[in-house]
C-alpha cells in the first residue's frame, strides 16, 4: 500500500491542481472573476435563493381553459363532420364543461355516435330521445390533457426565464397543476410575472370587411379589442376578425426587437410551412387588412400592400423598447398551452441571504477548527497530515461546486459542514488500525501498510452507503433537499480521495524521509 506508482502521484497532484484552479475565482469579486482570460476557470459558486435573495412564484395552470380549448377544437371537428354528412343540428357549442347540441332529426343519432366513436375512445356521447346530445371527454382524457399542459408549461416557462438571463432558476412541478419558480437574484418579480403571465398565442387573421362592430357578426367571425388602451384602460377600438387562422405563432422560427422609422418593432421569421402559407394568403388578399392577434387582442391591423413571400415580416404597434423586447422574447419561447395564475409570491431579501451566508461561513469555520484541533490532539503529527487533507478536501468541494455550476443553498452549507465532520472518519479508522498494529509489535512500515489495507474496506462500505442515500435524496427530493444531497455527494467523493490517496501519499513521503523507528501516533 505504501509503494505508490508514479502515475498515481501525478494523478493526485493534477486533481489537487484542478481543484485549486476552479476554487480560486471564489476568492475574488465577480467583476474580477469575469475579467479573467477565457482559458482560465472563472466561474464562481452559484448561490441559491436562500443565500443571495430573490423571488419565489407559485403558478397554477388554468386547467378549465385547457379542457375548454380541447372541447372547442372538438366542436370544430364535429361541425365539419356533421356538415359533411348533411346531419342537421342546432345550438352546437361548449356549455358547463361539455359539448351540447340538438339534432334536428333524432333518427341521425346512430350516425353521430359513429362520428364520435371514430374520433377516439376517450370521447363519450349521450343522445336523448328528443335529439339532445352531450359530448364529453373521459376522466382519463381530462387528466392526460391537464398533465401534458402542465409539462408543456414548465418547458415554456423554462425557455422564457432562460431568455431573460436569470442564472440557476429552479422550476419544478408541484401537485397536479402547479409550478414552483425560484429566481435567485431577482428582487423585483413584476417583470417576470408579466412575462410568465402572458399566454403569447400569436395568430394572423383577416379582418372581416363585410361586417362592422355593433352590427351582426357572421358565425365565422368575432369581435376582438385592440391592444391599445385608453386613459381609463379601455381598448381604443374593436375589430371584426375572421376566426380562421392564416398562420399561427407555432410557425415562427425567430423574433427579434428592432427599429423601423425610429419606432420599436418586432421582426419575425417563419419556418418553411409558415412562409409558404403566409405568402399564399398575402398574395390572395392584396389590398385587404389583416389582424395580428396576441392573446385575443389585436396588436395592429395593417393593409396588405403586396405579397409577402420571403417568410419575414414586422409586427408594429405602440411599443416601448421594453415591450418590444418582451414580445420578441415571448414569441421566441413559444405560447403557453393555457394561462398561468400567480397563486403565491414571496421575495427573499438579499439581507436575509447575507445573514445566512455569514451564519453558514461561521458554522463551517467553527467545524473546521474543531476538527483540526481534535485530530492534532489525538493523533499528533498524523492528525496534522489529516488536517492538511481536510483543507484539500474543502478546496476540492469548492472547485467541484464552481466547475459543475451546482447551486449552493443553506442546506448545502449544512451538507459541507457535515462532510467536514465525516471527512476525518476515514483517517480515524486508518490511524486506529495503525495503533492496533503498532501495539501488536509490528514494524513501522508493516503497521502503516496494514492500517491502510485493513481500513480500506470499511471506509468504502460506509461512504458508498451514504453516497447511495445522497443520490436517493437528490432523485426524490426537491429544492433545498437536492442542494443538501449535491454537496453531501461531492463531499463524500472528495473526502474519500483526500483521506485515502492524499494522506497515504504524505505518510509515505514522511516515512521515506524520516526513516522513523516508532510512529508518533
Amino acid at each position: 500500500m505504501l509503494q505508490i506508482p508514479l502515475w498515481q502521484k501525478v494523478l493526485i497532484f493534477l486533481v489537487l491542481l484542478v481543484g485549486v484552479l476552479f476554487a480560486a475565482p471564489n476568492l475574488v469579486s465577480q467583476e474580477r472573476a469575469r475579467s479573467l482570460p477565457d482559458w482560465v476557470p472563472n466561474q464562481q459558486i452559484n448561490l441559491g435563493l436562500d443565500l443571495q435573495g430573490g423571488s419565489y412564484l407559485l403558478l397554477e395552470v388554468e386547467t378549465d381553459a385547457v379542457i375548454d380549448d380541447q372541447l372547442n377544437n372538438l366542436v370544430d371537428t364535429l361541425r365539419e363532420e356533421m356538415r359533411g354528412q348533411r346531419i342537421g343540428y342546432r345550438s352546437l357549442g361548449v356549455a358547463d364543461g361539455a359539448i351540447s347540441f340538438t339534432l334536428t332529426d333524432p333518427a341521425n343519432a346512430g350516425q353521430v355516435e359513429q362520428i364520435v366513436q371514430d374520433l377516439g375512445q376517450q370521447i363519450t356521447i349521450d343522445i336523448a330521445d328528443n335529439g339532445q346530445a352531450t359530448v364529453d371527454l373521459t376522466d382519463q382524457a381530462r387528466r392526460e390533457r391537464v398533465s401534458n399542459a402542465v409539462s408543456q408549461s414548465i418547458e415554456i416557462v423554462r425557455r422564457r426565464i432562460d431568455e431573460t438571463g436569470v442564472r440557476e432558476p429552479t422550476i419544478q412541478r408541484q401537485g397536479d397543476a402547479r409550478i414552483v419558480v425560484q429566481l435567485p437574484g431577482i428582487n423585483n418579480p413584476e417583470r417576470m410575472k408579466d412575462i410568465l403571465g402572458k399566454t403569447a398565442r400569436l395568430t394572423f387573421r383577416l379582418v372581416d370587411q363585410d361586417a362592422r362592430v355593433g352590427g351582426d357578426v357572421p358565425p365565422g367571425s368575432e369581435v376582438l379589442p385592440s391592444d391599445e388602451a385608453g386613459p381609463e384602460g379601455q381598448p381604443t377600438r374593436q375589430y371584426v376578425v375572421r376566426k380562421r387562422i392564416m398562420v399561427s405563432g407555432e410557425n415562427l422560427t425567430d423574433a427579434q426587437p428592432t427599429f423601423q422609422q425610429g419606432q420599436p418593432v418586432v421582426s419575425f421569421t417563419f419556418d418553411t410551412v409558415g412562409a409558404k402559407r403566409f405568402g399564399e394568403t398575402t398574395q390572395e388578399n392584396v389590398g385587404r387588412p389583416f389582424a395580428i392577434v396576441l392573446d385575443g387582442k389585436v396588436i395592429s391591423a395593417p393593409v396588405i400592400r403586396e405579397p409577402i413571400l420571403g417568410g419575414q415580416g414586422v409586427i408594429s404597434g405602440d411599443f416601448t423598447v421594453q415591450e418590444a423586447n418582451d414580445l420578441a422574447l415571448l414569441l421566441r419561447a413559444g405560447a403557453l398551452p393555457a394561462p398561468l395564475t400567480v397563486v403565491e409570491e414571496r421575495t427573499v431579501g438579499p439581507g436575509l441571504g447575507a445573514d445566512s451566508v455569514r451564519a453558514g461561513e461561521f458554522a463551517a469555520i467553527l467545524a473546521l477548527v474543531a476538527v483540526v484541533v481534535f485530530m492534532v490532539v489525538f493523533y499528533g503529527m498524523f492528525g496534522a497530515l489529516a488536517d492538511v487533507a481536510l483543507i484539500a478536501n474543502l478546496i476540492l468541494i469548492m472547485g467541484a461546486l464552481s466547475g459543475l455550476q451546482a447551486t449552493l443553498t443553506l442546506p448545502g452549507i449544512a451538507g459541507i459542514v457535515l462532510t467536514l465532520g465525516m471527512a476525518v472518519d476515514a483517517n480515524v479508522l486508518v490511524f486506529e488500525r495503525i495503533r492496533e498494529e503498532q501495539h501488536n509489535f509490528k514494524k513501522v512500515l508493516s503497521a502503516v501498510d496494514a492500517g491502510y489495507r485493513r481500513a480500506l474496506t470499511t471506509i468504502f462500505d460506509a461512504n458508498i452507503t451514504t453516497l447511495i442515500a445522497a443520490m436517493l435524496l437528490y432523485y426524490f427530493g426537491s429544492g433545498p433537499v437536492r442542494g443538501f444531497a449535491v454537496t453531501l455527494a461531492i463531499g463524500l467523493v472528495t473526502s474519500m480521495f483526500t483521506a485515502i490517496m492524499v494522506t497515504r501519499l504524505m505518510v509515505a513521503g514522511w516515512l521515506r524521509r524520516s526513516r522513523a523507528q516508532t510512529l508518533p501516533i
